[in-house]
């Protein structure tokens, strides 16, 4: 297998139907392993997970997933794919997988999504650990900000000028740069007559409110918690890792050189390091 090939190679081959749309979900690894979930932010999907996952797999029973709205998930107008809804189904699917305590690896605004789900939905973790979390505000860039504010009007964007916007974007999330198929696959989602209007709907659907809702109950969060953050991060301040850290009682911060804010590609080695260790530690 090359490594455009590897790269590639991503599938999630089971669907729930939540209550914002069909979720395409998958799981590796033994059944009566320790389970993980692990869950991607935006623009992206349980793909920039991929070798994160297999690597887990085995020691953990590791669960990945789409979110609505995301990747493979269903995409459709009038979705709601708020981080509001993202957190409510995330406590859907935890009771579905039937995970009491599951330690959870969350990426952006995966982080958001996971700290809702338990600190407003009553999930529990037994550790969880946050790779460059939205989780405080300022909340997004100034591309990200005129996509969400305007989002009518990029929906109707030439579909070649939207893809190569699109890939812009995405290519800012990494510091050393993407694989070049990695980079298309990132991409590929949000193209075609579903997959536009999807990206900017995601976009506009998310504000800074459904942080303020949370961010200051943060002395809460009852499960031992990891902060890694990728020192080159260009979307989110390495300044939010230590105030998150400093916010939430005995979370430790890890600080990962070389890497931007897709940690997962930009230094997985290192990633994988931190978080395995930290997992190992329950």
């Amino acid at each position: 297998m090359t490594a455009a090939d590897w790269a590639l190679d991503w599938k999630l081959d089971r669907t729930y139907r939540s209550a914002s749309g069909e979720v395409r979900w998958a799981v590796l690894g033994a059944a009566d392993a320790p389970p993980v979930v692990l869950l991607h932010g935006t623009p992206f999907s349980s793909y920039v997970w991929r070798a994160f996952a297999r690597a887990l797999a085995e020691r953990w029973r590791v669960f990945v997933w789409d979110m609505p709205g995301y990747g493979a998930s269903e995409k459709r107008a009038g979705q709601d794919v708020s981080l509001a809804a993202q957190g409510r189904v995330f406590r859907e699917l935890l009771d579905h997988w039937g995970l009491a305590e599951p330690t959870v690896v969350a990426h952006d605004f995966g982080g958001c999504v996971a700290l809702r789900a338990h600190l407003l939905h009553g999930a529990r973790y037994r550790r969880l650990a946050l790779v460059d979390p939205v989780a405080l505000p300022p909340f997004g860039s100034a591309a990200y900000q005129l996509f969400g504010g305007n989002a009518e009007v990029f929906e109707r964007l030439p579909a070649a000028l939207h893809r190569a916007l699109v890939r812009e974007y995405v290519g800012s999330a990494s510091g050393p740069g993407l694989h070049p198929a990695v980079w298309e696959r990132l991409v590929e989602p949000w193209c075609g007559e579903v997959g536009q209007p999807a990206f900017y709907r995601q976009i506009a659907q998310n504000d800074q409110r459904f942080i303020d809702e949370i961010s200051g109950r943060y002395g809460e969060v009852e499960p031992p918690v990891l902060v890694c953050w990728g020192v080159d991060d260009a979307w989110i301040s390495v300044a939010h890792g230590h105030e998150l850290a400093a916010r939430i009682p005995g979370a430790r911060l890890r600080l990962i050189g070389g890497a931007g804010h897709l940690v997962q590609e930009d230094a997985p080695a290192e990633l994988m390091a931190a978080v395995a260790g930290f997992l190992a530690e329950g």
